[in-house]
């Protein structure tokens, strides 16, 4: 049965679930829904059928799987994650996955709050990157020390969250992770799985636009 995994025609919070599908060799639909230009960013194309879809929250991302029918980005992981025991094994490593998987989001929010804020971009993104980023690379670092994978030697869902984070990042910010050489190496090693690479080199894979059309960074397809 093929999945659907439905999401605006942007990386976003959808990009960790594909990666995920496409490391498990999952078959799904890449649906896709593209908001209008500015100045109003017309939306209409997922406001006007959203409520048709017979969902209890909906939302994008969305994944369909058959009948079950599932939103929230962190939901969809852990679904597909657990068809692969990819939620750690050991207690040590399931309590090193749950704070990932939150703290990850935590990152995630901050960044996103400055990619789609334009008053004084310019101002709070200098700041991002010299004090508030620094801070957070040195604490993800810290608690990966020299695994493998943040959860230990097996990679788990959080590792595809992680992945996005730290690639953006690396966009926004090229040299952000010069001090960090565990983190760098983790970069390295996902995209050295067999699976990744070659999706990273098929045409399905996005590589931008990061963030939506109103977004101040991160907004266009390169």
């Amino acid at each position: 049965m093929t999945l659907t995994l439905a999401y605006w025609d942007i990386r976003g919070l959808a990009q960790p679930a594909r990666l995920l599908l496409e490391y498990t060799g999952t078959k799904y639909e890449n649906k896709m829904y593209s908001c209008g230009e500015a100045p109003k960013f017309d939306k209409s194309c997922w406001t006007d059928v959203k409520d048709t879809l017979g969902m209890d929250f909906p939302n994008l991302p969305y994944l369909k799987d058959g009948e079950r029918k599932i939103v929230q980005s962190n939901a969809i992981m852990r679904y597909i994650a657990r068809k692969h025991n990819m939620c750690g094994e050991t207690e040590d490593e399931k309590v090193r996955v749950d704070i990932i998987e939150n703290q990850a989001m935590d990152f995630r929010n901050g960044f996103v709050m400055l990619c789609y804020t334009h008053s004084n971009h310019d101002s709070k993104a200098k700041e991002y990157k010299e004090d508030k980023l620094p801070c957070s690379l040195k604490q993800f670092s810290h608690f990966m020390g020299d695994r493998k994978w943040f959860a230990g030697d097996k990679i788990t869902f959080v590792d595809f969250l992680m992945y996005e984070l730290l690639d953006q990042h690396r966009m926004f910010h090229p040299s952000c992770l010069d001090n960090f050489k565990n983190l760098s190496d983790f970069l390295d090693r996902f995209e050295a799985l067999p699976q990744i690479a070659a999706y990273m080199k098929s045409d399905r894979f996005m590589k931008t636009p990061v963030n939506n059309k109103m977004a101040k960074w991160g907004n266009t397809k390169e």
